[in-house]
């Protein structure tokens, strides 16, 4: 039994024995194993041969005071083996005493911990490396800290700064667009005017033969017809005159009234450009400026007009209606005047942005009718496109208007 323990104890640990001056007299397969040593190569060295150049002397005299004094010395060694690498061993040294408690040799047991060791030293590195990075950031968290704390000091007036310069171009976008507005109500009179002011030249030359010839009847029915002309074209001057009126008071309106204003407005650019418009108009009220929701539908008619002569569009057809949905009155205007190029469908509403000749756009129309509908409705105006196919959606909420 005595011979089996001591093999065991030799093939699971690092086993060497050495006289009373460190001589080495024994060494087991696992020490020859791990010293990359031969057993002829150690026995007979001094203990020293694996001692690694990096150990102080003052462990070594710790170590034979200790073992010289009877006691047993435990310790983790740093060695070096044959071939130069290092390995680490927990190591425990046991003075064998004869029967008269002198010394006689010692016996030394060690176990491999090289790797633990390694790991060791890592972490130790890394909780370093971990230490002074903790140290650099919070150099730099009180540097941004400090930057953070003027920049907060600043901020407040650089802020009102942009706030007054966005403020400055956004009144610049708006007459602009009320300048490009009034253009085209300019535009839209003289074309409203424009056949009646024909059948008033041939009526007045007809009154004028009438009354050369005598004729008083005939004269009486071509002067009741001029003044009729007359009223009809005051009566559209009121008309453009009330859509421009700057009226800012919120009010209940149906929004079937706001678009047959709109197409009344444009009765004369419909027929002229042979556009085919449905409506399928519920009764639906909200609260807001009737004007300014008009000003948005005449623009969006104009744009499909537009869009119809410039794709060449023969069969031009519009449609809008207007519906509840999901607690809001939304307009639909749609017409195949060829689509929006997906790329310009996010930039439509940008200031600046238009997809027309530089001299027939200015960009503003609908970014206006945007800012109308978001900011004068408390509504949205969105759109989508496909298949030659383009439809801007109005939504204004109902309970206001409720309420």
């Amino acid at each position: 039994m005595l011979k089996q323990y001591k093999e065991a104890i030799e093939k699971s640990n690092i086993i060497s024995k050495t006289d009373t001056d460190g001589i080495i007299t024994f060494v087991n397969d696992e020490f020859c194993k791990i010293s990359g040593y031969s057993k002829d190569e150690l026995i007979g060295q001094n203990h020293n041969i694996v001692r690694h150049p990096d150990v102080p002397e003052s462990t070594f005299t710790l170590l034979w005071d200790t073992i010289k004094s009877k006691e047993i010395y435990k310790n983790t060694a740093k060695n070096i083996a044959k071939d130069g690498s290092t390995f680490y061993v927990n190591t425990t040294i046991i003075p064998i005493l004869d029967e008269n408690e002198n010394i006689v040799e010692f016996v030394a047991i060690r176990y491999d911990v090289t790797k633990e060791v390694f790991y060791k030293h890592k972490l130790q590195k890394k909780e370093k490396e971990l230490q002074e990075l903790n140290a650099s950031l919070e150099k730099r968290v009180d540097e941004k800290t400090k930057e953070l704390k003027e920049l907060n000091e600043t901020l407040e007036l650089r802020i009102q700064e942009e706030i007054s310069k966005n403020e400055a171009k956004q009144k610049v976008m708006f007459w602009q667009s009320r300048l490009a507005s009034l253009g085209e109500m300019l535009a839209n009179i003289a074309h409203q005017w424009r056949q009646p002011l024909t059948e008033l030249n041939l009526t007045i030359f007809t009154l004028k033969k009438s009354a050369i010839n005598g004729d008083k009847d005939e004269v009486k029915k071509f002067y009741d017809e001029s003044k009729k002309i007359i009223k009809n074209m005051s009566n559209t001057i009121d008309d453009f005159s009330n859509f421009f009126k700057p009226d800012k008071e919120k009010q209940p309106f149906k929004l079937a009234d706001s678009i047959n204003e709109s197409l009344h407005i444009l009765e004369k650019l419909i027929s002229t450009e042979m556009i085919n418009v449905k409506t399928e108009l519920e009764d639906i009220e909200v609260l807001g400026i009737t004007n300014e929701l008009s000003q948005v539908i005449v623009n969006l008619i104009k744009n499909s007009s537009d869009a119809f002569i410039h794709n060449s569009i023969l069969i031009r057809e519009m449609r809008i209606s207007v519906k509840k949905e999901g607690g809001f009155g939304v307009v639909e205007i749609e017409d195949n005047a060829g689509g929006i190029a997906e790329k310009s469908t996010y930039k439509i509403f940008e200031p600046y942005f238009t997809t027309k000749h530089k001299s027939q756009g200015t960009g503003l129309g609908l970014f206006m009718s945007k800012m109308i509908c978001e900011q004068g409705l408390n509504g949205s105006l969105d759109v989508k496109s496909k298949k030659g196919t383009t439809t801007f959606i109005i939504k204004i909420p109902l309970e206001k208007a409720d309420a």
